[in-house]
């Protein structure tokens, strides 16, 4: 997942370790960490990027999530909505 700088892959144009951005998506304020978490989800395989943030909390986050998704909002929404409908989220 990570180069042997430590970078992962889906961050190819930030200078971030692995590392750093754990550390960031659990520590830094609320726009940061949606900021980061919409790099993620929108640059990282689906699979990978659920390794780094929940469920619950892309959905907790979302109203502050979503303007950081472009192409990959209506996907993310619609998988959100599905988690909500069998009940792996709370609404």
């Amino acid at each position: 997942m990570a180069d042997a700088h430590g970078r992962p892959y889906f961050l190819w144009d930030v200078d971030m370790t692995l590392d750093e951005l754990t550390r960031q998506l659990a520590e830094a304020d609320l726009p940061v960490r949606a900021y980061l978490t919409g790099k993620v989800v929108r640059q990282a395989k689906p699979d990978d990027a659920l390794q780094f943030i929940s469920a619950q909390q892309m959905a907790d986050m979302w109203p502050h999530l979503e303007k950081y998704l472009g192409k990959t909002r209506e996907f993310w929404s619609w998988l959100i909505e599905e988690w909500k409908r069998r009940g792996m989220v709370r609404g």
